[in-house]
């Protein structure tokens, strides 16, 4: 991607986290905390309280619920875990990892249904780690407790953001190459409504899908496989690693292999290294990238035969 295309990227990402924050869904959720009516029973012990935490917010003056998570308000309110899951620093996906999603509880709280004991698992994870936070900062204060929210806000949806620009940007190669063949008068009988599988000339078939994203047989026989991996957070390479190789690990021989990443860090270019694919960097699809026609040489004129060798435009 050009030095144009990363400042488009990085305004899209930035505007996105600032109407994101604008609009102070943390203060609504706080609010609702305040005013959440039923007393509620706080066993330091049963929910990882640590008694010298509880003293220092007793100490500052704040209401304990508003800092320590109760399973019954999380039951009653279940966007109340942005507030908590905030304070606590902690990702949604680490929390799905140690205690379970709340995915649902904080995107749709009307239609979100809270265990018992999935609500005590959680409580338990962000008041254990709200506690390591209030011991390891002599001077806390609720401000801080807030700024941590905000900036647990911010990364969500900074993660948020990555994975949809992966998911577009999977599209915009999914529909570069339809036009391409197009163009290139390979398709045969292409009905007037994407299907996902058009006939290409020599016996070639080419299906767009997930696990692989895209596949050419020829023959009935499969020919190529073709992952692309367009998320840009470095946090999920080792996931991304793992799909990959299940992927290409049930390709049969003679299939040739490519990936399409958007980012590979040293340990993912080891483990691919071990691997016989070949990796394109995503930021050259785009702009005036070359890794476009490099890639359909690839594909086209080694892999299937179908074309003569793309000649990248100057």
């Amino acid at each position: 991607m050009a030095d144009g295309g990363r400042q488009r990227d990085a305004i899209a990402r930035a505007l996105k986290i600032a109407r994101r924050v604008a609009l102070r869904e943390d203060v609504a959720v706080r609010d609702r905390i305040a005013r959440f009516k039923p007393k509620l029973r706080y066993n330091k012990r049963d929910l990882c309280i640590d008694k010298e935490a509880w003293r220092k917010v007793a100490a500052a003056g704040v209401k304990r619920r508003l800092v320590f998570a109760h399973p019954d308000l999380l039951k009653a309110i279940p966007e109340a875990s942005l507030h908590y899951r905030g304070i606590a620093l902690l990702s949604r996906k680490r929390v799905q990892e140690i205690a379970g999603s709340v995915d649902t509880w904080e995107r749709s709280s009307q239609n979100a249904r809270v265990s018992e004991e999935k609500a005590l698992r959680v409580s338990r994870l962000y008041n254990a780690v709200i506690s390591a936070i209030l011991l390891d900062n002599t001077d806390w204060t609720p401000d801080d407790g807030y700024r941590n929210i905000l900036a647990t806000v911010g990364i969500t949806e900074d993660g948020a953001m990555r994975n949809i620009i992966g998911q577009e940007a999977e599209q915009a190669i999914k529909d570069g190459l339809l036009d391409w063949v197009r163009a290139q008068g390979l398709l045969i009988g292409e009905d007037s409504e994407p299907r996902g599988d058009w006939a290409l000339k020599g016996g070639v078939r080419m299906r767009f899908g997930s696990e692989p994203d895209i596949s050419f047989e020829r023959d009935g026989k499969l020919a190529v496989l073709i992952e692309i991996k367009g998320g840009k957070d470095p946090a999920g390479a080792r996931e991304r690693l793992g799909a990959v190789k299940k992927t290409f690990d049930e390709a049969p021989a003679g299939c040739d292999n490519f990936l399409i990443a958007g980012v590979v860090t040293p340990t993912m270019r080891e483990g691919l290294e071990k691997m016989p694919i070949k990796v394109f960097d995503i930021e050259g699809f785009s702009d005036a990238g070359r890794e476009w026609p490099r890639f359909l040489n690839e594909i086209f004129h080694h892999a299937l035969r179908l074309t003569a060798e793309v000649v990248a435009r100057e």
